[in-house]
Formats: C-alpha cells, structure tokens, sequence
C-alpha cells in the first residue's frame, strides 16, 4: 500500500479514523482519549462536557493575546454514518493508504478530516511560535449525524457554551470538486408534515362523495405541482439551497381493500430556503386543507425554526478577512445555502456568525456514501489552508 506518503500528520489522522464512532451504537470514548491527547501534545486544556450520559463535548482552548474580544469556534462533528463495508474496495475503518495516495475512511470527507484539518492548523501555528489575537476554542461534538439533539443543539444553548463568548463559528461545507473552495452561509429550514384526511367510511364498491381517498389525492396533488415547479428551478441552475425541496416519504391509512378508510395520511419532507416567508408556506398548506375539505388537517412531526443567514455583503468582517486569506493565497471560494443540514444552524440561531467552509478541493463528494476518501496531498493542502484562514479570521 501506499506507506510513502505517511508521516506524522498523516499517522495521526488515520489514528482518528480507525476509531469506529458509528451510528447507531455510537461509543465516543475512543475519540474523547484521542483528542485528549492531542490536546496534551498541544499543550492546550481541554475539558469534555457530558450533558447526557454518553455524549461528551470536547472542547481545547488556545487563548489569544486580547482574550476579551470575542472568539473563534472551529467546530466538528465526531460521529459518522453507517456503511455498507462489502462496497467497499477496503474495509471503512482501517485508513488504509492506496498506492496511488488516496485515504479510505469513512469520515474523510465527513467530517474527521476538518476536524482534525482545525487541529493541525493550530499545530502548525504554535510550532511556528506564532501567538493569535483572538482565543479560538476547537470544539469536537456527538451525534450531528443524527440531528444533533444531544450534541450542538444542547450544547449551544448550555451557559457553558456562551462563556466561550464566540463572534464566529467555522463548521463543514462539502468539498470542491476542482479548485474552487466552497463555503454556506446558511441552511435550508427543515419542516416536516403529516397530512391526515378523514371521509366516512363505506363499500368499496361504492362512489361515496367527500372520501379520504378524494382528499387525499387533491392534497398530494398541491404538493407534487409545487414539486414540479421548485424542479423546474433547478433545471434553470438555481443550486439547492434556494429552493424548496418536497418528497413525499410515507402513506399511511386503510383497514381492507373493500372498505373506504376512514383516515388517510401522506407524509412529506420539507427544507425551505431561509429567504422565502416559511409563514407565507404554512399559511399556503392550511388553504390547501381548507380547499379539500371537511376534516383535512395538517401536524409537524418536525418544525425547525426560521434561522437567518450570516451575512457576506461586508457586515460581518470575519467572511471579509476569510475570503481574503483565500484570494491570496490564489484561491477561488463559492459561497451558497447549504442544501442539507449541519451543526452551524445551531450556532446561528444563538445570533453568531457562522459559515460551513472544508478546506477540501479536487475531491469527488463521497459524503455518506461507499468508499469515501480523501488524497494526502489535499489532505495537507488543506491543513495548510485553514492555517492561512485561521490566522485571518484570529486576528481580526
């Protein structure tokens, strides 16, 4: 295999990516002893915060020369996604190092190599004896996988998270697949519903008026025509992020094929960009319930709130300084609406700026799917990218 292109940096990424911190039965103790001792080799405190039983927030601080002026939080998720190992050309949780140079891992791309991109960067500042203005804390949290309840939700809200008093947050982006970086400023709004239509029942045989089955259809319908139209839009080459995905997931209802249902429910999936009026989209889903008749209601199984994007037109300096780091160093940088989900939504719901930004390019998007990898040579590139993007946005 590929033992050329190892060295210490390399060793050390492979050591976190061995550890199997996978859902569903995540154990993160091998991650929190890993991190501990990064943070003893980077002679910085850390502190794990435990505020369920099993789901430990690592946190190490690198103070700053003026540690009141509000501080940097690069963050990153520890867990990562189930595979499927038999397709996989080698086995997920062995970082093994291709001839060619690539690194098989699940969690390369998503999100332990950002992860550990944050930690090598500051490594490599403090070996250059290079002091920072602002602290930056390097935070390391459960469960973003599966929506992170009990990690970031949690721990951004805890009084332990504001004492950090963070002016910016850096989290995940997705990588570039050639030379341009990419970056989100915000995430879609995820809301999703369970639609319920009652009729009264009867035979099947009959043509009874004001079925479920009528309501239903006419409900389904409004969804699937305003389905079409937000694909229409993404024919036009409007990205993701900006517009409104809908996919109906589940059909519930019936007792027997010959009797007509006395409920019928449709479940759709929702993300709505943060700059359409999500009540405008609400307000539109009771018409639609009130236009198919008597006894259709609508319930949210999930109603994430409304979360405004952090703002890149100059009034928060923190892109300015990124962004300039990155066009120095000869780099281009897109910035967009995430068109998933991450842990930064949390953060920006507590009014602090943040961006998603993996300082990965030339690497086909494998988040979450077989044989995830990153090559060493991107790899270091982008350690050596957030040592430029940390020192910029540190010393604002």
């Amino acid at each position: 295999m590929g033992e050329k292109f190892t060295d210490e940096v390399i060793e050390r990424f492979r050591e976190y990516l061995k550890i199997p911190s996978v859902h569903p039965d995540v154990d993160y103790g091998g991650c929190v002893e890993f991190l501990k001792k990064q943070a003893k080799s980077l002679d910085l405190p850390v502190v794990v915060y435990e505020f369920i039983l099993g789901k430990p927030v690592v946190v190490m601080t690198w103070v700053g020369r003026e540690p009141e002026l509000p501080s940097i939080l690069l963050n990153s998720h520890m867990d990562v996604v189930p595979v499927y190992e038999e397709h996989w050309t080698h086995p997920p949780f062995e970082a093994v190092i291709t001839e060619d140079g690539f690194i098989y891992a699940r969690g390369t791309q998503d999100m332990k190599g950002v992860g550990m991109m944050h930690l090598e960067a500051v490594r490599a500042l403090k070996n250059a004896g290079v002091r920072l203005k602002r602290t930056v804390h390097i935070s390391f949290v459960p469960d973003e996988e599966i929506g992170s309840v009990d990690g970031m939700e949690m721990f951004s809200e805890s009084e332990e998270f504001k004492r950090l008093n963070i002016g910016l947050a850096l989290d995940e982006s997705m990588p570039g697949e050639d030379e341009v970086f990419q970056a989100f400023n915000g995430e879609r709004t995820t809301r999703q519903i369970k639609v319920t239509c009652t009729g009264i029942p009867g035979h099947g045989s009959m043509l009874a008026d004001e079925t479920a089955g009528e309501k239903l259809h006419y409900m389904v319908e409004k969804f699937m025509k305003l389905r079409q139209e937000e694909k229409k839009k993404l024919a036009a080459g409007i990205p993701y992020g900006e517009v409104i995905t809908i996919n109906l997931t589940q059909t519930e209802g019936g007792v027997q094929v010959n009797v007509l249902p006395e409920h019928l429910s449709v479940s759709f999936d929702m993300r709505i960009p943060p700059d359409i009026d999500h009540q405008e989209i609400e307000d539109m889903i009771k018409s639609w319930c009130s236009e198919a008749g008597d006894g259709v209601t609508f319930e949210y199984y999930k109603k994430n709130p409304e979360i405004k994007s952090t703002k890149i037109d100059g009034g928060v300096p923190f892109w300015d300084a990124l962004n300039g780091a990155l066009t120095e160093m000869g780099y281009k940088i897109t910035c967009m609406i995430c068109p998933g989900a991450t842990d930064a939504r949390y953060v920006r719901k507590q009014g602090i700026p943040a961006i998603g930004f993996s300082p990965i390019v030339n690497t086909p998007r494998l988040l979450h799917a077989h044989d995830e990898r990153i090559h060493v040579d991107e790899y270091r590139r982008g350690v050596r990218v957030m040592e430029k993007v940390l020192s910029a946005v540190a010393n604002v």
